[in-house]
C-alpha cells in the first residue's frame, strides 16, 4: 500500500513537469551512472568479440616464402653452429620460477566456424544424428549387443568438417607435393583407411578440437598436457593420405593457437616423440617454416629436464617456468624415456645449426652405453637422475620402460649414415642377448615370442608393445646386418598376428601370457582380465608395413586388412571416432572406454596406409626413419 502510494505520486509529479538531473537523490544518480558504465562495458565486449570472429586469416612471413623444404633423397650431415649463422631465432626458456602445479590451460573448444548456412545445417545433421543414434542403440539391444561400431566401410552421408579452407600454392609446394598422396591413386584399402581417418578426425574436430585427446562415446575431449597433441600428432598422416584441406585447417591452428608460454608440466619422452617429432615432420613434408619454428621453440623448452647432476634428464619440465623434476613419487627416469629422444634432438640441431640439441640427447646415449649392469646388451628398466645409475638391477624387458631403447640404437644409426660403430655394436649385442635370455616358443604352435626375465626367473609376459621388434629387425637386415634378424622379425611377426587372431575380437590384449605346456586344448595366447584391454595400439601393424615393403609378401597386408576390419567392427563410434575397449575376448560386450588416443592417427592409421600401398618410393626406408610415433625423419648423407 505505502510503496504503491509513493509510486503513484512520483509519476504524477514527473508527468507535470520536465524531468530533471537534479531532482534525483545522490543514490538514484549512482544507480543510473552505474547501468550506462555496464551497457558501455558490454558494447565494447561485443564489438571485440564480432572484430575477433572476422579476423582475417594471418599472412605468413616472408620468411616462409623464402624456405626450401628439406626433401631430397637424402640430406647433408649435420652443420655446426658457426657454419649456420643465420639460424632461426627460438625462444628460450624464462629463468626458473617457483613450481606451481595446476591443471592444463583452455584452448580453442570449438571446430573453426563456416558461414551461418553452414551452422544451420551443421545443427540440422546434429539434431539428425541424434535420432539416428537412439535408433542405432535400440537395434544393437534387439541384437543382444551393448555396444557395437560399423563395417569396414565408411557409414552413408559421414559427416565431413563443413569449412572448406583454401589450401594456398606455396612456392615450395611444387617440391614438397611429391611426397603427397594421389587421391587417384589410392586402392581400395588405402581408401578405407582414409575413410577411417576422416571418421576420426570429424570427431576430434568437432567435439575435441584443439584438446590432446577425444573421448568419442561422450563427446566430449580430455587433456593431457594442453597443446593439441591430436592434432600435431596427425599433420603428416593427413598430408601423407592427401588430406589437404585438413591439413590446411590444421595448420592454421598451429599458427594461431600453439602458444608454448604456458604453466604446464610435459612429459619430456611424449611430448618429444609426439609434438617435436610431429613438427620436424610435418615440416620436412610439407617445407612449411612454421613447423620448424615451433619445433625450435618448443625444443628450447625442454632443455632444463636436462639440468641433473648426471646429465640424465628428468621425466617432467615446465614448459612455461622452465622449471624440471622427477616424479613426485621416485628420482628415477625411465630407460625408454631417456634414450628415445635422440632422432628428434639430433634432427634439430641439424636444422637450426644449434649444437646444444644433440650434445645434450648425446651424452645421455653416451653414459647410458658406459653403465654396469647389462645383461648381454639387455638393459634394465630404471635409470636415476642423480647417480646416473641403473636401477632395479635384474629386471629385462622388451616391454614398457625400456622398448625404444633398442629401437633408437638402429634408427639412430641409420639416421646418421651408418657410421657410429657403438650404436651398432650395443644394438647387434641388444639382439643376440634377447636371442640368448628372452626368446621361447609356445605351445601347441610353436609361436617365438619374447618374454621377460626377472633375477633370472623367465616369464612367458610378452606386452604388445613388444610388436615394435619384428619391424626393428626386418629394417636391420634391409640395411645391411645378418640374415637371421630377417628370420626372427618373421616369426615374431605370426606371433604378433596371432595375438590378434586368437582373441574373439580380432584385436590383440594390451598383454599376453604364452603357454608353454604341451595341452592341445588350450590357446597359445592366454590373457589375464586385468591385460585384455586394446588401446588402438599400432605396434602390430608397424611392423607389418616393414614386413611388406621389405618381402613383399602380401599375407602381411591381408594381415592389417583383418586388423582394420576388426577395429572398424569394435571400436568405431557412429557420431566419429574411435574407441579404446576394455575386453577384447568379448564380441558382443567389448566395453569402450571412450577414448581415443592420439598415435591412433599419428601412427596406426599412417602405418595401414603405408602398409597397403604398393609403391616403395612413398616415404622410401633409404630416405627416411620412423620416431617411435611413426614420424618420418630424412636420412642424413655421409659427411
Amino acid at each position: 500500500g505505502r510503496a504503491r502510494c509513493v509510486g503513484q505520486r512520483l509519476r504524477r509529479s514527473l508527468a507535470q513537469r520536465p524531468w530533471k538531473w537534479k531532482q534525483l537523490s545522490r543514490l538514484q544518480r549512482t544507480v543510473v551512472l552505474f547501468l550506462l558504465v555496464v551497457l558501455m562495458l558490454f558494447g565494447i565486449l561485443s564489438y571485440v568479440h564480432v572484430a575477433d570472429e572476422w579476423t582475417a586469416v594471418d599472412s605468413r612471413s616472408a620468411a616462409a616464402w623464402r624456405v626450401k623444404p628439406a626433401n631430397p633423397p637424402v640430406l647433408p650431415a649435420p652443420r655446426k653452429a658457426a657454419e649456420n649463422p643465420e639460424t632461426v631465432a627460438g625462444l628460450s626458456p624464462q629463468k626458473p620460477q617457483r613450481h606451481f602445479r595446476r591443471g592444463p590451460p583452455n584452448l580453442q573448444m570449438r571446430a573453426p566456424d563456416g558461414d551461418a548456412q553452414e551452422r544451420r545445417q551443421a545443427q540440422a545433421q546434429r539434431r539428425a544424428e541424434v535420432v539416428g543414434e537412439a535408433g542405432w542403440g535400440a537395434e544393437a539391444q534387439r541384437d543382444g549387443l551393448s555396444w557395437r561400431g560399423a563395417g569396414t566401410k565408411a557409414e552413408q552421408g559421414a559427416r565431413q568438417p563443413p569449412k572448406k579452407a583454401k589450401v594456398p600454392r606455396w612456392p615450395f609446394q611444387r617440391q614438397a607435393l611429391t611426397t603427397q598422396a594421389s587421391q587417384a591413386s589410392q586402392n581400395e584399402r588405402q581408401k578405407a583407411v582414409v575413410d577411417a581417418f576422416l571418421h576420426a578426425w570429424a570427431g576430434y574436430r568437432k567435439f575435441a578440437w584443439g584438446h590432446d585427446e577425444l573421448k568419442p562415446l561422450t563427446r566430449s575431449f580430455s587433456e593431457w598436457f594442453g597443446l593439441g597433441l591430436t592434432l600435431i600428432d596427425a599433420l603428416d598422416t593427413m598430408w601423407i593420405l592427401g588430406l589437404k584441406k585438413e591439413f590446411q585447417e590444421a595448420r592454421n591452428w598451429v599458427s594461431k593457437r600453439l602458444l608454448f608460454q604456458k604453466d604446464v608440466d610435459v612429459n619430456l619422452f611424449e611430448s618429444t616423440i609426439r609434438i617435436l617429432g610431429g613438427l620436424l615432420s610435418a615440416f620436412h613434408l610439407s617445407g612449411d617454416v612454421l613447423f620448424l619454428t615451433k619445433a625450435e621453440d618448443f625444443g628450447n623448452r625442454l632443455m632444463p629436464a636436462f639440468r641433473t647432476p648426471s646429465k640424465i634428464p628428468y621425466s617432467f619440465v615446465n614448459i612455461g617456468t622452465g622449471v624440471a623434476h622427477p616424479p613426485r613419487w621416485t628420482s628415477d627416469s625411465t630407460v625408454a624415456e631417456v634414450t628415445s629422444i635422440q632422432l628428434e634432438f639430433r634432427e634439430l640441431s641439424r636444422l637450426t645449426g644449434d649444437k646444444k640439441f644433440q650434445e645434450a640427447a648425446e651424452e645421455v646415449t653416451k653414459r647410458v652405453h658406459a653403465l654396469h649392469g647389462k645383461l648381454d646388451g639387455l638393459v634394465p628398466m630404471f635409470i636415476n637422475t642423480n647417480s646416473g645409475s641403473f636401477t632395479h638391477l635384474g629386471m629385462f624387458t622388451l616391454g614398457a620402460r625400456a622398448d625404444s631403447y633398442y629401437e633408437y640404437l638402429l634408427k639412430q644409426w641409420i639416421q646418421g649414415g651408418k657410421k657410429e660403430s657403438q650404436l651398432l655394436g650395443d644394438y647387434l649385442e641388444a639382439v643376440d642377448g634377447i636371442r640368448k635370455h628372452l626368446l621361447a616358443k609356445s605351445e601347441p604352435r610353436k609361436l617365438t615370442f619374447v618374454g621377460e626375465l626377472n633375477h633370472g626367473r623367465f616369464s612367458a609376459k610378452m606386452d604388445h608393445l613388444v610388436c615394435f621388434l619384428p619391424g626393428t629387425l626386418a629394417l636391420g637386415a634391409h640395411h645391411g646386418l645378418p640374415a637371421e634378424h630377417m628370420e626372427l622379425a618373421q616369426a615374431l611377426m605370426d606371433t604378433c598376428y596371432q595375438m590378434y587372431r586368437q582373441m574373439e575380437t580380432g584385436l590383440s590384449p594390451e598383454i599376453a601370457h604364452f603357454n608353454l605346456h604341451h595341452t592341445k586344448a588350450v590357446k597359445d595366447v592366454q590373457v589375464k582380465a586385468a591385460d585384455r584391454h586394446n588401446l588402438l595400439r599400432p605396434e602390430t601393424v608397424e611392423s607389418l608395413f616393414y614386413l611388406y615393403r621389405l618381402t613383399g609378401d602380401r599375407k602381411y597386408q591381408d594381415w592389417g586388412w583383418e586388423i582394420l576390419h576388426s577395429f572398424n567392427t569394435y571400436t568405431r563410434v557412429p557420431s566419429g571416432g574411435y574407441s579404446s575397449i576394455s575386453n577384447v575376448q568379448d564380441p558382443r560386450h567389448p566395453q569402450p572406454r571412450d577414448k581415443m588416443e592420439s598415435f591412433f592417427l599419428g601412427e596406426t592409421l599412417k602405418y595401414l596406409y603405408l602398409l597397403f600401398s604398393d609403391d616403395p618410393d612413398l616415404l622410401s626406408l633409404d630416405t627416411y626413419v620412423f620416431n617411435t610415433e611413426a614420424h618420418p625423419l630424412p636420412i642424413w648423407a655421409p659427411s
